[in-house]
């Protein structure tokens, strides 16, 4: 396992090209490989390599019966195939059963084996999207033998070799895909802690650069602004099945990393104020991409879980940040949250070059295919990728990057809802920043230490969130799939019924009880009320979104996140004036007024939802 993991991490495809492929080999590569039957049948002969025999044709399963394109039957039709493998037909030949075996397994295998991104991306209807929850929950069999599609072209689809193919990321033991999933974690912490990692330090820039506390808080809402516009650019490309996940993340991460160092030396505020902008576009690509990586490896069934841990990632990140940087500024300088940026991030990206394995099946197979072409000299074995890839052109990916996601929330009542809604309360989340320093500096006289530790009361409601989400993921969620079918969509929004009034309720707890006269542990309180209510609504819309709109989970991530970064930049700007103006308790108040009308939304949602879906001319049908 540690072997394949290198060989396809960047470390690992950086040592195959300059030994030219002679090191690190896939198994096409070994001269020992022998090329499945399936490939070969209606093929040429494959050539002779030096070094090793012939293929042995009694090697070879005999041919058996031409086979039209596989139809995927549903779950009933399925179960009772199987059943039928155990029927012994005198009138059957032996070649017959073989070939009725393979082709039934196919039919079963071809959808089960794919991760959520693919399953999302091959559901048209309600109908398909039912067929792959009940696929994908079905129990791992004995491995067999895949049989490749056959086009009307005589092009020969390059799939996986069998049901247990060590290259298929679904198939990928537990603690490889955890691996993936703790570096994937680690990855999005750090680039988001990156963003309020700098609050502490804005004291210290207004007195270095002489600016207003409005402009130097430009150094965290153009980082914030500027990881909501990454992912127009950087998840289209990961989606191209040539480049995959990887090269993405590491060109961009990268450059990320060589940002830091004249971050933290610049002496010029416009200068700190466009490096922070870039760092945030190139550390982008984990919040584009992060999520389509981990529906790569994970099925449908358990996405939930590894969503929520990425969720959990992505909203510590900015909590954690001021509590690294609060001290050491208050005891060095301004300038230090900006170099512990390096030394926090240098470590994982060290992590994801020489231990990140490509995730995507696209392009997984992709290449594959081109190494069984070079192999057999059979120019008609081909990857479905490549054929998808070689109609693709500029004008669509820019359709997809820059049109879809806009045309969704412009043309769908419900997408644009939930954009909104998302957007509000993520933008409550960052006038946090600025709520807290006037309500622990001031009122409580806290230093940046301890003001820092404050937000632990984020990490504190994320974690109740996720306990009682995993409950009720594994005890009702689970359970009900099995038995009943997925259901509506408008089902994955019933814990958001309840939870969508914590975020008014902690709100008010904390605009109301920030007083001098109250001990600074009942605010605290507040808020760990109100980000169980915000955790818990992101992971509802979340599911919910994909389930409706299962073809354009991408573009509707991808806007989602450029609309919830725009406000929370506009947030950190507009919530210092409101607080100060208006008090923390009344600003904070209208706030959660405004999150008391989307709760009615969400109960519209819920209950109108169906017949929303069935005007809209993008939701599954």
């Amino acid at each position: 396992m540690v072997a394949a993991l290198i060989r396809d991490a960047p470390i690992g495809q950086v040592i195959r090209y300059i030994t030219k492929n002679r090191v690190l080999q896939y198994p096409e590569e070994r001269p020992d490989f022998q090329v499945p039957a399936a490939y070969t049948r209606h093929a040429r002969p494959v050539p002779k390599r030096l070094g090793t025999n012939a293929t042995d044709e009694s090697q070879l399963e005999p041919e058996g019966p031409a086979t039209e394109e596989v139809v995927y039957p549903d779950p009933e039709t399925i179960l009772q195939l199987e059943e039928l493998d155990t029927i012994s037909d005198e009138k059957e030949t032996e070649l017959e059963k073989l070939q009725t075996a393979r082709t039934q397994h196919t039919a079963k295998t071809q959808i089960s084996r794919v991760g959520t991104r693919t399953a999302l991306q091959k559901s048209i209807s309600r109908a398909d999207l039912e067929q792959q929850f009940s696929l994908a929950s079905v129990e791992r069999g004995p491995s067999r033998p895949i049989e490749p599609e056959t086009l009307d072209d005589g092009t020969i689809l390059v799939d996986w070799y069998d049901t247990d193919d060590a290259d298929n990321p679904q198939n990928w033991s537990f603690h490889k895909k955890n691996v993936v999933l703790a570096q994937i974690l680690m990855y999005t912490m750090g680039v988001y802690m990156g963003s309020a990692i700098y609050s502490p330090s804005i004291p210290g820039v207004m007195q270095r650069f002489g600016v207003e506390i409005g402009a130097a808080s430009l150094g965290l809402s153009m980082y914030v602004l500027a990881y909501g516009i990454g992912p127009l650019l950087f998840s289209p490309l990961s989606e191209i099945p040539i480049i995959g996940r990887n090269p993405p993340y590491m060109i961009s991460y990268a450059i990320f990393m060589v940002l830091l160092v004249p971050t933290a030396l610049v002496d010029n505020f416009a200068g700190l104020v466009v490096l922070r902008f870039l760092q945030g576009f190139f550390g982008s690509p984990c919040l584009a991409t992060g999520g389509a990586t981990l529906q790569d490896v994970y099925s449908l069934i358990k996405l939930p879980y590894v969503l929520s841990l990425w969720a959990f990632a992505a909203t510590c990140g900015p909590a954690l940040g001021p509590i690294i940087s609060g001290f050491s500024v208050a005891a060095k300088n301004w300038r230090w949250s900006l170099w512990e940026m390096l030394w926090m991030n240098g470590p994982i990206f060290l992590s994801l070059f020489f231990f990140l394995p490509e995730t995507s099946s696209a392009n997984i197979l992709l290449r594959r295919a081109q190494r069984l072409r070079k192999l057999t000299g059979d120019n008609r074995l081909m990857s479905q990728s490549e054929i998808d890839q070689a109609n693709l052109t500029a004008r669509d990916i820019a359709v997809e990057a820059l049109w879809r996601p806009f045309q969704l929330m412009l043309l769908d009542p419900s997408i644009a809802f939930t954009a909104v809604y998302t957007a509000i309360i993520y933008g409550i989340f960052y006038s946090f920043f600025e709520a807290f320093p006037l309500v622990y500096n001031e009122m409580y006289h806290f230093n940046l230490g301890e003001l820092g530790l404050t937000f632990l009361s984020v990490t504190v409601g994320v974690i109740l969130s996720i306990t009682w989400y995993w409950w009720y993921i594994y005890y009702r969620v689970e359970p009900s799939i099995r038995a009943n079918g997925l259901g509506s969509p408008e089902r994955r929004l019933i814990p958001a019924l309840f939870v969508t009034f914590f975020v008014p309720v902690g709100l008010f707890i904390f605009g109301w009880s920030s007083n001098p006269s109250v001990h600074w542990i009942v605010s605290c309180i507040g808020i760990v009320i109100t980000t169980i209510g915000i955790f818990l609504i992101i992971q509802c819309i979340f599911l919910y979104l994909p389930l409706s709109y299962p073809q354009y989970a991408a573009s509707l991530f991808a806007g989602n996140d450029f609309t919830r970064s725009a406000l929370a930049a506009g947030a950190i700007h507009f919530s210092y004036p409101m607080f100060h103006n208006m008090g923390v308790d009344r600003g904070v108040s209208l706030l959660a007024g405004l999150t008391v009308g989307c709760s009615i939304g969400v109960y519209v949602l819920f209950f109108f939802g169906a017949k929303l879906r069935a005007k809209s001319r993008f939701a599954a049908k």
